[in-house]
């Protein structure tokens, strides 16, 4: 395997690219190159045509058993009930296509990244060609603003920065140097101060550099790479709801045989049997479930979006809720991506806090004017210009009320010395009045060398070694709280210097301590999310020190040794990560690459991971977790194309607002899909008991599509939109593989299915004892029987309503709940009784259904009858509650 280029020489790479460094290529290699190797721009994966992504939408357990409903209903001649099935199943594919070619965007938006143009030299001369036209062995010529055409082995830099916060998650830029040699081979891609990466943007001074990578073979390429090859996550919803699918199926083919089963053994018509056994069938599968989870998902999308959390895809909102890993990026997402200056250092003050600002002293006040001569950044109405650093110390002077524009104007800029990577120094020279004022900044080693004086409590005095210890000590204690620290000094001349005397014998003023801070309510929301049983682990570009002080004053880590380098994790196999990764909080100098790996480490030992982030770096690990999140206002479009969940506020605690929601959600859902199979079981068992016992079918097929494509639908969704439980971030996430059934589901389906079958029996029975006859009477008239499938309808379907009354909670009264709390649900109730009317006033729909007007005293039994259910499971809760 060939080295990186980073840790070859300027003439390795001339060699190995066949360029010449001076004259660059030639035109006509160039375009050979460029036939031989393509464009300049990141390629996709193939696209997947339309209809096949539809076809993939259908694969799917639960939309089998639909399609078997689909054959069943138009096997028995209702084809307005088939066409209603086929319709919700066309609607949730095209759904389903449309999310997915939406999610389909992030190696688009890579693409975009890439400058339109690029400064090159070909036959000798500049020039400016498209940056798809650059080849390997091109040589670009880089400067402030340009971004960075492809990925290059730098020749030449001076005074070279370029802001890498998207491929690394560094804030600051990256000083590059053309003549540094790299020796580590796993250097990660921040220390490579040789190399300059595509996509990156220069910010400060200029350089030169050899094409090396294009296209996807650049770091930016290798990332597009991942996110096309990256397979979709089945989140835990879908699992179950899959899961659920073919249970249903099974149970609906046994159904079909066990009724088979009876009828040749009861002498029964076998035809009568197949449309018996297909009746049962339909009562067994919840036809309307997968369109009421996809309604109830979007409501709590549309309500999520109000609070600044905008889901992607649907199934997102659930996974959210099961979440216990939080991998977030550090810069941007829990910092504010902005550096400031927290603290600085003078003799006279010690080290103090810029927040206790009160009345500066005069050495305070002179080492801030100081850093606002020396620097040639912006900063005005918010807006800015330059390097990061002296933007934070422009924004020092204004947070001490200093005017910025008086300082210019008293001291111009007459003489410069620029900075660069060996002096580690800026100086530039003012004149006030008659006199000349040098002020020079930069490391803090470097620039004691230079001072042969000091400034305290107002008097010159000289530099001794006194001065030096308290110095370091000030560093030291900056250091631990990872500031980044630069000094200043200067020196009075009564005329103009020359550059070689600009940094002789200077006084030494101080030093100013920065970082780019922790975002102000992150601490408060990592430690809700600590209570609910979330685990936030950081996952940054930056270096350990720094990404150390933030965990530890955000309370994510405790300790140094629960960090971890990516040089680290390089020593280790997958194997190793996986079963170590649950020691560590912090992950720092990592590339996208072990991103990836540490959130399918995470992945590995059960857990449902969430992943934020904002760079294009962090787009592979957005698309490998559970659930992405991206930031909404600082978030690149390849990261939110990556994502499945956008936070339209940047704010860290939207995340937990939305576990909390996502949580209320799924258990909606799972509310729903209780009440479903709850309904389902009920009409299962009144069809078997009165076969088996020899009865005639008590509901026809017709009745019960009715009942599970209309009745169920509006408690269903009701029961989806309840008001959210207000201690359900008390409770640790539910574990991964965690049965849909849990915590008692399965005893309010079992409960409810038999209490209203019986009940259904029950009045089904009533309705021929109204007029003299029993269910097993061989002659019984035909509108008797068509009495009594009526009173058994109503019956049923009055069941169904009030007991979702019951599902409101598994475990407190609907009395404690509240009745009426739930407004939506109460109307899904009286229009559900409403319907029905309706179909039994309405002549030509009673027709179609085989209904026939009640009587007074059948109502009052439906009512009686239909309350049951309900009594009955509140009376369990009841009993649960006193057995504790």
């Amino acid at each position: 395997m060939p080295h990186p280029w980073f840790l070859k020489t300027i003439d390795e790479t001339a060699s190995e690219t066949s360029t010449e460094i001076h004259a660059g290529l030639s035109n006509e290699v160039a375009q050979q190159r460029l036939l031989e190797n393509g464009l300049n721009i990141l390629q996709a994966a193939k696209k997947q045509p339309i209809w096949l992504m539809f076809v993939h939408q259908l694969n799917d357990a639960l939309i089998f058993v639909l399609f078997g409903a689909v054959a069943i209903t138009f096997f028995m001649g209702e084809h307005i009930d088939g066409a209603i099935i086929l319709i919700v199943i066309f609607i949730n594919a095209v759904l389903g296509v449309f999310q997915e070619v939406k999610a389909g965007n992030a190696i688009e938006a890579l693409k975009k990244l890439a400058s339109p143009k690029a400064l090159v030299k070909r036959n000798g001369h500049q020039m400016e060609v498209s940056s798809e036209e650059i080849v390997v062995g091109d040589i670009v010529v880089l400067d402030a603003g340009r971004y960075v055409p492809a990925d290059l082995r730098l020749v030449e830099s001076a005074n070279l920065k370029i802001d890498e916060a998207a491929l690394t998650g560094e804030s600051v830029p990256v000083e590059k140097d053309a003549k540094a040699m790299i020796e580590d081979e796993q250097a990660p891609l921040g220390d490579r101060l040789n190399m300059a990466y595509m996509s990156t943007l220069v910010t400060y001074g200029r350089g030169m550099g050899v094409v090396v990578e294009v296209a996807n073979q650049t770091e930016v390429g290798k990332i597009a790479t991942i996110i096309s090859q990256e397979e979709k996550v089945v989140t835990p919803l879908e699992k179950k709801l899959n899961e659920l699918g073919k249970t249903l199926g099974i149970i609906a083919a046994a159904i079909c045989v066990v009724m088979f089963g009876i009828g040749y053994l009861q002498g029964r018509d076998l035809t009568d049997m197949f449309l018996t056994a297909v009746s049962l069938a339909v009562a067994s599968i919840p036809e309307g479930l997968a369109a009421i989870v996809a309604i109830v998902l979007s409501l709590g999308v549309t309500k999520m979006a109000k609070q600044n959390a905008i889901i992607k895809k649907l199934p997102a909102v659930e996974t959210l809720g099961s979440v216990n890993i939080v991998c977030s990026d550090k810069t941007g997402t829990l910092t504010q991506n902005k550096m400031t200056v927290t603290h600085y250092f003078t003799f006279t003050d010690g080290v103090a806090d810029t927040e206790k600002k009160g009345n500066i002293s005069d050495e305070a006040s002179l080492l801030v004017k100081a850093m606002v001569l020396n620097s040639d950044a912006t900063l005005e109405d918010e807006k800015s210009t330059g390097d990061p650093t002296e933007i934070a110390l422009l924004m020092l002077a204004d947070e001490l009320g200093m005017d910025r524009n008086q300082i210019h104007a008293s001291q111009p800029r007459i003489d410069e010395l620029a900075f660069d990577s060996n002096r580690k120094m800026m100086s530039t020279l003012h004149q006030e009045n008659d006199n000349f004022m040098v002020y020079t900044k930069g490391a803090v080693d470097n620039l004691i060398l230079k001072c042969k004086y000091v400034i305290e409590q107002g008097e010159i005095i000289p530099f001794i070694d006194t001065h030096q210890v308290v110095l370091m000590e000030a560093i030291d204690q900056m250091s631990a709280q990872a500031l980044r620290t630069l000094a200043v000094a200067y020196k009075a001349a009564s005329s103009p210097l020359a550059h070689h005397d600009f940094e002789e014998e200077l006084v030494f003023i101080g030093v100013v301590g920065m970082i780019d801070p922790a975002r102000d309510e992150v601490k408060d929301s990592i430690k809700l999310a600590k209570e609910a049983g979330i685990k936030t682990i950081m996952i940054t570009g930056d270096h350990k020190t720094t990404a150390v002080a933030i965990a530890k004053e955000l309370g994510i880590a405790e300790e140094s040794e629960q960090a971890i380098t990516g040089t680290e994790l390089n020593q280790m196999s997958i194997e190793e990560l996986e079963k170590q990764v649950g020691n560590y909080r912090v992950f720092a100098r990592v590339s996208p690459e072990h991103k990836v790996n540490i959130v399918k480490a995470f992945q590995a030992q059960s857990n449902i991971v969430s992943m934020t982030g904002d760079g294009v770096n962090d787009a592979p690990s957005l698309n490998a977790a559970d659930i992405g999140v991206a930031m909404g206002i600082t978030g690149t479009d390849v990261a939110k194309n990556a994502s499945d969940m956008i936070l339209a506020d940047d704010n860290f605690s939207t995340i937990i607002s939305a576990i909390e929601e996502g949580r209320n959600i799924y258990n909606n859902i799972k509310k729903s899909v209780v009440f479903l199979l709850s309904s389902n079981l009920g009409e299962v068992i009144t069809m078997l008991v009165a076969i088996v016992a020899g009865m005639p079918v008590p509901l026809l097929a017709t009745q019960l599509l009715w009942i599970n494509l209309v009745t169920d639908s509006l408690p269903a969704i009701a029961l989806g939109m309840d008001p959210g439980s207000k201690d359900v971030m008390k409770h640790r996430p539910r574990k991964a593989n965690e049965s849909f059934f849990a915590h008692g589901a399965i005893t309010n389906v079992i409960l409810g299915g038999l209490s209203i079958g019986a009940v259904t029996i029950i009045s089904y029975w009533l309705g021929f004892s109204e007029y003299g006859y029993s269910p097993f009477d061989a002659d019984v008239p035909a509108h008797i029987l068509g009495y009594a499938r009526t009173i058994a309808f109503i019956t049923i379907i009055a069941c169904q309503l009030f007991y979702a009354l019951a599902l409101r909670h598994p475990q407190q009264s609907i009395f404690k709940v509240g009745i009426f709390k739930n407004k939506y649900l109460i109307g899904a109730i009286v229009l559900g009784f409403l319907l029905q009317i309706v179909l039994l006033e309405i002549p030509f729909l009673a027709q179609a259904f085989k209904l026939q007007p009640l009587h007074l005293r059948s109502w009052l039994e439906i009512i009686g009858l239909g309350l049951f259910p309900l009594v009955l499971n509140e009376v369990f809760k009841l009993f649960k509650k006193i057995s504790k």
